[in-house]
């Protein structure tokens, strides 16, 4: 875990979980995450079966199979999304709770950490798929608007 919190597996399952919800559900085939997303269908199986097994989606059989959200895109939280794919999400050790630390009273750093972890479930937590779908939307629409033509003035 050294150098990144969040690892590419909870990076991918957030953007695979968006993918199958902005599809409104209908069963989305991992092909089609994969080719959108850019991930390599073989570690997106892997995801998505931690997804599944996570209760975030489930698999739809058949010649139109694929998968969709178990649940609405506003139940479902990036913080457990994050949790479900990393264990935990604890910026050291110590923040565990069942970590007990000896250097506790000279260590001088832990209510840092303490307010680290807290500001990380914060935001996580207070932020759904449906909000991430809606913040990427609007970066997609500002970015259009930049692409098109500005005609100066007639007149």
């Amino acid at each position: 875990m050294d150098g990144m919190w969040v690892s590419t597996k909870a990076q991918y399952g957030l953007r695979a979980l968006i993918e199958i919800a902005r599809r409104g559900g209908e069963a989305v085939p991992l092909k089609d995450v994969s080719e959108r997303q850019g991930i390599s269908q073989h570690y997106l199986e892997q995801i998505a079966s931690n997804l599944r097994r996570a209760g975030f989606i489930k698999s739809i059989r058949g010649a139109h199979g694929g998968y969709r959200l178990a649940r609405p895109a506003h139940e479902i939280n990036a913080y457990d999304v994050v949790t479900a794919m990393e264990g935990s999400i604890a910026p050291v050790q110590c923040v565990e709770d069942d970590h007990v630390c000896d250097s506790q009273n000279v260590c001088g750093t832990q209510d840092l950490w303490y307010r680290v972890d807290t500001a990380l479930r914060d935001v996580l937590g207070s932020t759904t798929l449906a909000d991430l779908i809606e913040e990427s939307d609007r970066q997609q629409h500002a970015r259009l608007v930049q692409l098109e033509p500005h005609y100066p003035p007639l007149g």
